[in-house]
């Protein structure tokens, strides 16, 4: 297992990715070969290698973005097939640009064409190998939960939909038996111990490398002689709502304790990383709001063409620390839509909008203004979505932990923007701060960073708009 941004990853996945880069590589190669000979091949060897990574990196971008490494997306052979076309299709133009803007770059005619086919060949056979380790669990870590929470009903569910999490349970051992009915209907693979007495021995029979602990109450339940046993064995004794975390990049509010916030990893905010941040801020937001002056005031032009009412449309949002200030967007609704309703949270294909405001919304342009937001300070790129305090007052009662969010500056993405879709509920908000609550506790510079990377994805493809 790999850990990024305090989520474990298995080795395979990054090998996976890395093998099919590799392949991609040597593909242009060989075609290379064959076009220009082997006295040529090796006179511009150099020259070539860099050619052929610009074609791997290009072609292995738009594998990514079309969902290619998501196994919940491509989940058939057709649909692996259709997607690879698409991705190479759209690597093609791309490189076609790059080659009008940069002849230089050219490797030669003929070379990409024959590379197109040799890596059709080669991904298609490696991610039908890859499917067959992940169906047969190959490589898999086995673990045993300990405990028949709700915590515990999450993980295993978490790990029986996630074919590639890179986890397997072995076995698990309930502290309450009268709900073992309901795990051996639901999770017939998995063997369910009675007691904890021999569960050190049992773990080694199995294999089993971590127990994770996700009793519905530890006091007084908690088996420290076993658990001491395995530990000194070699066995790795993971907290549920810890193991969670890594597992799915998220919290549970409704299950975790402040004790467990307050001796937890993370949370540090050390003045680098905030140096870091609000510099970032300034000079990004200041050229891309040079560089789409053009775009602005076209939007703007539009927006006046196709309804009654201001450009902009301005709202009180509370910010860090819990100051109030105010939000600016491109209007996507019509003008004064909350005023017979009040306040409300905008609904799926909602008729408030604006035949403009539908495309500005897909497309995310209605954030656009918001630079302006950043480059002050009010914002920052990457943080929890700022919320109006109507609605703050009454999530604040209904969920836990919910006044957290204002450690951080409020962010125009976030790790709960490109995580889940739009929230239109209480419940939508909780589980969005399920995932806000662990981008304030691991935030990174290097996280920021892939949050914005895939933000790039999530507004190519229009997804989680309304």
């Amino acid at each position: 297992m790999l850990r990024i941004f305090k989520q474990y990853y298995p080795a395979r996945n990054f090998f996976f990715a890395f093998g099919e880069g590799l392949f991609i590589f040597v593909a242009v190669l060989l075609a290379s070969w064959m076009i220009l000979g082997i006295d040529a091949f090796f006179i511009e060897s150099t020259e070539i290698y860099l050619k052929a990574f610009l074609i791997m990196f290009v072609c292995q971008m738009c594998l990514y973005y079309n969902g290619l490494y998501n196994l919940k997306v491509v989940d058939s052979v057709a649909e692996m097939g259709i997607r690879l076309l698409q991705a190479l299709g759209v690597a093609t133009i791309i490189l076609a640009l790059i080659y009008f803007i940069f002849p230089s770059s050219l490797i030669a005619r003929g070379v990409y064409f024959i590379t197109i086919g040799i890596v059709l060949m080669l991904i298609i056979l490696w991610r039908l190998g890859y499917t067959i380790i992940l169906e047969r669990g190959m490589f898999n870590q086995k673990i045993l939960v300990l405990g028949s929470s709700k915590l515990a009903e999450d993980i295993l569910y978490e790990i029986k939909d996630t074919r590639d999490c890179g986890y397997e349970v072995s076995m698990l051992v309930p502290d309450f038996k009268d709900n073992t009915a309901f795990f051996h209907q639901n999770f017939k693979n998995i063997i369910i111990e009675k007691n904890y007495e021999g569960i050190c021995e049992v773990s080694k029979g199995l294999g089993v490398r971590k127990i994770v602990v996700a009793l519905k109450e530890k006091r007084g339940a908690l088996p420290v002689k076993e658990l001491l046993r395995c530990r000194t064995s070699g066995i790795e004794i993971l907290e549920g709502v810890s193991f969670y975390e890594m597992l799915t990049g998220k919290l549970i509010v409704e299950q975790i304790s402040p004790g467990w916030l307050i001796f937890s990893e993370g949370f540090r905010k050390s003045l680098l990383l905030k140096v870091f941040k609000r510099v970032g801020d300034i000079i990004l937001s200041f050229i891309m709001l040079v560089l789409l002056l053009p775009l602005l005031l076209l939007v703007s032009l539009f927006i006046k063409l196709d309804s009654k009412g201001p450009v902009f449309f301005s709202q009180e949002r509370v910010g860090e620390n819990r100051k109030f200030y105010m939000v600016h967007k491109f209007r996507s609704m019509q003008s004064g839509a909350e005023k017979h309703s009040g306040p409300v949270w905008a609904q799926s294909d909602d008729d408030r909008v604006t035949r403009v405001g539908r495309f500005i919304r897909k497309w995310r342009i209605d954030e656009m203004p918001q630079l302006w937001n950043v480059f002050k300070g009010e914002m920052s790129f990457v943080g929890p979505r700022p919320e109006r305090d109507f609605f703050v007052s009454r999530l604040e009662e209904a969920i836990p932990y919910y006044g957290e969010r204002f450690t951080v500056k409020p962010g125009v993405t976030g790790w709960a923007q490109i995580s889940y879709p739009y929230g239109a509920s209480v419940e939508d908000a909780m589980e969005k701060l399920n995932y806000d609550l662990f981008y304030i506790k691991n935030m990174s510079a290097l996280m920021d960073l892939m949050i914005v990377f895939r933000t790039v994805k999530t507004v190519l493809f229009g997804e989680g708009a309304r």
